[in-house]
C-alpha cells in the first residue's frame, strides 16, 4: 500500500531534474545516497515516485522527506512504468531480488541512475570508465587532467557523488563516470562518447554467476552507439582486454586506442619501465610520480592520457597535470612514518590482484590481510610474497589465508581484528629493527564482516596510525 503525505517545503532540490520520466510512475528500490538522489531527481521532473528499502532504518529518511513508500515486490506492476534499482541490489545472481523479478515478469524495464542521467544529459560528453582494478584512480585522473586544461568536467557514479546530484549538465560539460559491473547491468540505452575498459580479473562472481557473466556485464560499456564516432580506450594487458579490442576494432563507429603497462601498442599508448610513449612517439618519465607509482598505475596513466588526447590537450600539458595529481585515499596511501617504519593504507585492495600490486612495490612488509574472501588463491601475488616478513590476519578469511601462506612458510599471526593486527605488526617491526620496514594494510578481501565498506576500514586504520604517531597507544 502506498503511503502518501504532502511534500514539506524545504526538501532538498536535486541538482539534475529527470524530465524524461515526467508523469510516469516509477518505483525506486534501494535508499542509499544514490537511491535518495534518484527519488528526488524523479520527483523534481514530475514523475510519480514510490520508494523502498528492505532495511526499515533506510526507509526513515524517505519518510522524513515525505516520499511515498511502497514495496515494489508486491505493488501492481501493470500501473508502473519502470523500476530503478540501486546497484547493490541483486539483479540476477545469486537470485534476483523479488522486485526485479516482478518488474521483469510484467515486461517493465529495470534500470539504474546512469540510464536516467543519460536521458537528461543529451548535450553533455560522457566518459565511462570500468575495469576490475584502477577505475577510481583512472576516473579521478581523467577528471583532474580535464580540469587542469580548463575543460568543464564533473565526476560521479561508483566513485564520487551520485550522478543525479551533480550540477545540471550543459553541452560544454563532460561527465566522467566510474562504472561498476552492477551499474552497467542496469543500463538500457545509455551510451558513452569515450568508453574506457582497463582490465578484468575474477571479482564479484557471486553477482554475475561466473567470470563470463562478469565479463559480459563489463562489456556493456560498449553496448550502445552515441554519435558518428565513439572512442574506446582498452587496456590490453590481459586476454579479455585484447579480445575486446580486436572485436571492437571490427565494428564501425569505434576508434579503438590500446593502452598497456608492459608491451608496445602501435598507434596506442604504453608505459614501459616508467616511460610513457604516446601516439606521436613522444616519451615522458612517469615513474617518479608518487601517487601513480607501479605498473598497475601506469596503465591508469596511459588510459587517462588517451582520453585527454581526444580533447586535443597537448602531451606536455597532460604531463604537467600528472605532477599535480595528489592521488586517492585508501590506495597505497602513505599515512605516516614513525621512526623508520612506514604505514601504508591500501584498504581499497579488496582482491588478490589489487594486493599483488602493493606487495610488488614494497619491501620488508608487515602485511595486514583478511576480511570477506572473494578468492583465496594467492597465485597472482606469489611472485611478491617474498617481500612479506610476517602476515597478520583478520576477519572471516583468516584461516583460509593462513593455510595458503603456511604452504610457502610465511609467518602468520591470527590477529582477529584491525586494532590488534596493527598493534602486533608495529611491535614486531620495532623488534626486528630493519632499515625501512612497512606496515601495510592491503586486505585482498572485502570488508563487510567487520566494516561497512573499504573506506571505513581504511579510515579506521588511518586513525589508529595517527594516534600511534601522536604518541598514544593503539
Amino acid at each position: 500500500m502506498l503511503v502518501f503525505q504532502p511534500l514539506r517545503l524545504g526538501r532538498p532540490t536535486p541538482m539534475i531534474s529527470v524530465q524524461s520520466r515526467q508523469f510516469q510512475q516509477i518505483a525506486v528500490l534501494g535508499l542509499g545516497t544514490s537511491g535518495l538522489a534518484t527519488a528526488r531527481a524523479l520527483l523534481s521532473g514530475g514523475a510519480e515516485v514510490s520508494v523502498w528499502d528492505d532495511d526499515p532504518n533506510a526507509r526513515k529518511e524517505a519518510l522524513n522527506e515525505n516520499i511515498a513508500l511502497a514495496n515494489p515486490a508486491t505493488i501492481d506492476w501493470a500501473k508502473q512504468d519502470a523500476l530503478v534499482l540501486s546497484p547493490g541490489v541483486p539483479l540476477t545472481h545469486p537470485t534476483p531480488h523479488p522486485a526485479a523479478a516482478a518488474a521483469r515478469a510484467s515486461g517493465k524495464p529495470v534500470i539504474g541512475d546512469i540510464e536516467l542521467l543519460f536521458e537528461n544529459a543529451s548535450g553533455a560528453k560522457l566518459v565511462g570508465v570500468t575495469g576490475t582494478n584502477g577505475k577510481s584512480t583512472t576516473s579521478a585522473l581523467i577528471h583532474h587532467v580535464l580540469q587542469f586544461a580548463n575543460i568543464t568536467a564533473q565526476i560521479g557514479g561508483n566513485f564520487g557523488p551520485p550522478v543525479l546530484s551533480l550540477d545540471p549538465v550543459l553541452s560544454t560539460t563532460t561527465v566522467v563516470l566510474e562504472l561498476s559491473s552492477y551499474q552497467l547491468d542496469l543500463i538500457d540505452k545509455a551510451a558513452f562518447d569515450v568508453a574506457v575498459f582497463l582490465n578484468l580479473t575474477p571479482d564479484h562472481l557471486e553477482r554475475h554467476g561466473d567470470i563470463d557473466g562478469y565479463a559480459k556485464a563489463k562489456k556493456r560499456i560498449f553496448r550502445n552507439p552515441r554519435g558518428a564516432q565513439q572512442v574506446a580506450v582498452i587496456g590490453v594487458d590481459d586476454d579479455y582486454g585484447m579480445a575486446i579490442a580486436s572485436e571492437l576494432s571490427e565494428k564501425d563507429g569505434w576508434n579503438v586506442i590500446r593502452v598497456s603497462a608492459c608491451q608496445e601498442t602501435p598507434n596506442g599508448i604504453h608505459v614501459i619501465d616508467g616511460f610513457l610513449t604516446d601516439q606521436e612517439g613522444k616519451s615522458f618519465d612517469v615513474s617518479a610520480i608518487g601517487p601513480l607509482r607501479g605498473k598497475h598505475n601506469w596503465q591508469n596513466v596511459a588510459a587517462a592520457w588517451a582520453v585527454a588526447r581526444t580533447y586535443n590537450i597537448t602531451s606536455e600539458k597532460i604531463a604537467a597535470s600528472l605532477k599535480t595529481f595528489s592521488g586517492l585515499p585508501h590506495r597505497l596511501e602513505t599515512v605516516a612514518k614513525i621512526n623508520n617504519i612506514g604505514f601504508v593504507n591500501d584498504s581499497k585492495a579488496t582482491n588478490v590482484e589489487a594486493t599483488s600490486h602493493a606487495l610488488a612495490l614494497l619491501d620488508d612488509i608487515y602485511w595486514i590481510a583478511g576480511g570477506v574472501a572473494k578468492e583465496i588463491q594467492l597465485a597472482t601475488a606469489l611472485p611478491h610474497l617474498n617481500h612479506v616478513r610476517h602476515a597478520y590476519l583478520i576477519g572471516e578469511a583468516a584461516e583460509e589465508i593462513a593455510l595458503e601462506l603456511e604452504k610457502i612458510r610465511i609467518p602468520v599471526t591470527h590477529s582477529g581484528d584491525l586494532y590488534t593486527a596493527l598493534k602486533e605488526a608495529h611491535a614486531d617491526a620495532v623488534v626486528d629493527d630493519l632499515p625501512s620496514p612497512v606496515v601495510l594494510l592491503s586486505p585482498a578481501c572485502a570488508s563487510f564482516d567487520q566494516f561497512s565498506n573499504f573506506e571505513q576500514r581504511g579510515d579506521y586504520f588511518r586513525r589508529l596510525v595517527l594516534s600511534l604517531a601522536a604518541g598514544h597507544e593503539t
